[in-house]
């Protein structure tokens, strides 16, 4: 490779770095031609992008950019690497998890993960990314928790009949009227004795003034 087309190289991956905030370093060596043809194609389908570069080039693209930001990363620059960029953070961390189980093996290898400015050293790290919250879903959670209480309002405002009061409201004033109304028309009932009653004294009063 000549000077030229290394210093293509480093332009190149310069380019990836500063488009995605989120990488990772994986090593997928001793994979056969077919293995890697169908791991592009499982990155392919998932928007992620592989490049494989040498480390020493790949290395060169991140001091260019920022040789503090990316330290954390430079001692997993060994052996073959494939580089896998993503705008969802863990999207790889499902490829790699999914494509080992579908080969029965243990590659690729992850060597390093940068999400978001934090960095990831390590294969023993694989589970734990493929469980992280992106940040759609931290909204998407937030979101749901804030709208729960504010549905139940919406949603008991919505049981309200037209004359005011929701169903519940009115179902209690129904029970509490039905009493009254029963009371109401039970009184003439109650009172009719007292009326039958009453009748025979004001007629028996003449009958006995003769008698005086």
């Amino acid at each position: 490779m000549t000077r030229e087309e290394k210093q293509e190289v480093i332009e190149t991956l310069k380019g990836k770095f500063t488009q995605y905030t989120n990488f990772y370093i994986t090593d997928t060596e001793n994979l056969s031609v077919a293995q890697v043809t169908n791991l592009r194609r499982h990155c392919f389908n998932k928007q992620v992008e592989v490049k494989v570069a040498k480390n020493t080039l790949i290395k060169k693209a991140l001091e260019s950019l920022d040789a503090e930001k990316y330290a954390g990363i430079y001692d997993s620059l060994h052996k073959v690497t494939a580089l896998m960029f993503s705008e969802n953070p863990k999207d790889p961390a499902l490829i790699i998890s999914s494509f080992r189980k579908e080969i029965n093996g243990e590659k690729p290898l992850l060597k390093a993960a940068f999400l978001n400015g934090d960095v990831f050293v390590g294969n023993d790290q694989l589970l734990a990314l493929t469980k992280i919250k992106t940040k759609n879903e931290l909204i998407g959670e937030v979101i749901s928790l804030l709208q729960s209480p504010i549905q139940r309002v919406i949603g008991a405002l919505q049981n309200r009949p037209e004359g005011g009061g929701d169903s519940e409201t009115a179902k209690a004033d129904e029970a509490t009227a039905a009493p009254e109304a029963k009371a109401t028309e039970a009184a003439p009932e109650a009172t009719a004795p007292e009326t039958t009653t009453t009748e025979p004294t004001a007629d028996a009063a003449p009958e006995t003034k003769p008698e005086a």
